[in-house]
C-alpha cells in the first residue's frame, strides 16, 4: 500500500490543481468502463520505459479507471529474428512473415505480454494477459506478405471479462483465422480496429518522443482537425512517417464520436495528459469549426449566455447583450468555445473568452483563439489575478501589467500611449459577471 501511495503522490506532484483532476475524474468515471481509454504501447516503450508505464497504469487503477492496453514488440522482434538468422524483409512497411518468422513473432509477443503483466502484478495492479481470441483475421495476401493478417472482426469477450473484475486487459497484437491459424498483425492496425469497435473516449499512443513534433523538433500541444488539418498537411517539414500518422489519426477520429480524442505522450506523462488542461503531449481532436460574426442577431444568445456562464462558473449580467456592442464574436459551431471582442478607442478588446466546462482541456479554446488571433493583429484584455488561464495569456501576450484585482494583457499595441489606454480602460471597465 505504501508503494501505491508514493506512486500516486509522485504523479500528482507533476499535475495542476486538485479541481482539474477532480473534473477529469468525474468525466471519466461517468463513462462505461470499456469506453474510458485504449492505450497503445510500442515495443520500444516496453523495452526502455517499463517502470514508468507500470507506475502510470497503477495510478489509473487506483483512481478507479481501467484502461485497455494493446502492445507491439517491433525492436524485440528485430533482435530475436536476427538471433534466429532470419533476415528482415518489409513490403509496404509491413514485416513479411514466413512460418519460421511467425514462430518467433508468437514467442516474442507472448513473452513481452507476460513481462508487462508480471510487472504490473508485482506492483499490486490487477492485470490479465490476453494473447489470443480478440482479432479474427483473414490473410492480407499470402504470396506478398506471408502469414500477415488483416483484422476482420474484433471479439471483445476476453476484454469485457477482465474489465468486469477490475483487471487491466493487456492485449498482444496477434490474430487468428476462423480456422485457428495464428497470424502476425501490425500493432497500429490492430489498435485502430480495437478502437473502432470499442469507441473509447480516449485513445492514447505512448511514444519515446512524447508527441508529434513540428519543424523545429518541438511537441505540437494540440491539433484541432476541423481547423488545422489542411494547413498542417501542407507543411514542408511534415515528413512522410508523421504525415501518415496524422492521416491515420484523422481517418480514425472521423469514424468515432465527436467527443473521442487521441493523445500522444510519454509513459511517465500519461496521468498529466489525461488529468490536466495543459496536458503533456499532443492532443488531437476532430474539433469544431469556428465562425466569426459581427452582430448579436446572428447568434443564439441563449446558448452563448449558457456557454459564458459554464466557462466562468458565474452568472452573466442580465443586460449584458443590450449594453455590449460586439466588434467580432468567434464561436465554435456547437457553442462550446467563444471569444467576444469589442472596439474601444479604435483598439480591439477581448471582453470574454469562454470554454464550456465539458470542453476544457480539449484544445478547442486554443483553436478558437488561433482563429481570432489570425484576424486581429492587435488586442488587449484583462483577467483576474487568480484566473487559471493566466499562464496561457502570459504566453500569448507581448506584455502584462499586474494589478491588485486585474492583470492587463496586450499584444501588437503601438507605443506606450496605447498600452496606458488599455490599462486605464480595463481598470475602469465594470464587471459583467456576478457571483
Amino acid at each position: 500500500m505504501s508503494d501505491t501511495r508514493s506512486t500516486i503522490v509522485r504523479l500528482l506532484s507533476n499535475m495542476a490543481s486538485a479541481k482539474e483532476i477532480q473534473q477529469y475524474l468525474k468525466r471519466f468515471s461517468q463513462l462505461d468502463a470499456a469506453r474510458f481509454a485504449v492505450v497503445k504501447v510500442g515495443g520500444a516503450i516496453l523495452r526502455d520505459e517499463l517502470e514508468a508505464l507500470v507506475s502510470s497504469l497503477a495510478f489509473l487503477q487506483q483512481v478507479g479507471l481501467t484502461p485497455i492496453v494493446i502492445h507491439g514488440a517491433g525492436p524485440q522482434l528485430d533482435e530475436e529474428m536476427a538471433r534466429a538468422g532470419i533476415g528482415k524483409k518489409t513490403v509496404g512497411g509491413l514485416r513479411y512473415t514466413d512460418p519460421a518468422g511467425l514462430a518467433v513473432v508468437r514467442k516474442v509477443m507472448q513473452g513481452e505480454n507476460l513481462r508487462l503483466v508480471e510487472a504490473l502484478q508485482a506492483q499490486g495492479v490487477r492485470a490479465t494477459s490476453v494473447t489470443g481470441g480478440v482479432f479474427e483475421c483473414g490473410l492480407l495476401g499470402r504470396r506478398k506478405y506471408g502469414l500477415v493478417g488483416k483484422v476482420e472482426r474484433v471479439h471483445t469477450a476476453p476484454i469485457q471479462a477482465a474489465i468486469k473484475v477490475g483487471s487491466i486487459p493487456v492485449i498482444a497484437s496477434l490474430g487468428e483465422t476462423s480456422g485457428g491459424q495464428i497470424l502476425n498483425v501490425n500493432a497500429d492496425w490492430a489498435a485502430n480496429e480495437l478502437v473502432k469497435t470499442l469507441r473509447p473516449y480516449k485513445i492514447v499512443f505512448l511514444t519515446g518522443t512524447g508527441g508529434l513534433l513540428d519543424g523545429e523538433g518541438r511537441v505540437i500541444d494540440s491539433i484541432n482537425l476541423s481547423t488545422d488539418y489542411e494547413g498542417l498537411m501542407a507543411q514542408p517539414w511534415l515528413h512522410s512517417g508523421m504525415k501518415l500518422k496524422i492521416q491515420q489519426i484523422h481517418d480514425l477520429l472521423m469514424q468515432l464520436p465527436p467527443a473521442s480524442s487521441v493523445s500522444i505522450t510519454r509513459p511517465d506523462q500519461l496521468a498529466k495528459e489525461l488529468f490536466t488542461h495543459r496536458g503533456s503531449g499532443t492532443l488531437v481532436r476532430r474539433g469544431e469549426r469556428v465562425r466569426r460574426v459581427t452582430s448579436w442577431r446572428r447568434l443564439d444568445l441563449k446558448r452563448l449566455k449558457a456557454l459564458v456562464e459554464s466557462g466562468f462558473g458565474r452568472r452573466l449580467a442580465a443586460d449584458y447583450f443590450e449594453k455590449t456592442k460586439p466588434y467580432r464574436v468567434y464561436v465554435s459551431e456547437h457553442y462550446r468555445a467563444a471569444l467576444i471582442l469589442t472596439l474601444e478607442g479604435g483598439l480591439p478588446h477581448l471582453d470574454k473568452f469562454a470554454v464550456a466546462e465539458d470542453a476544457q482541456g480539449e484544445g478547442l479554446g486554443r483553436a478558437a483563439w488561433q482563429v481570432m488571433r489570425a484576424e486581429n493583429p492587435r488586442l488587449f484584455w484583462r483577467a483576474r489575478r487568480d484566473n487559471p488561464v493566466n499562464d496561457f495569456y502570459f504566453d500569448e501576450a507581448d506584455g502584462c501589467l499586474k494589478g491588485e484585482h486585474w492583470n492587463v494583457f496586450w499584444y501588437g499595441l503601438d507605443g506606450w500611449d496605447q498600452v496606458m489606454f488599455a490599462v486605464d480602460h480595463c481598470r475602469a471597465r465594470p464587471a459583467t459577471l456576478k457571483g
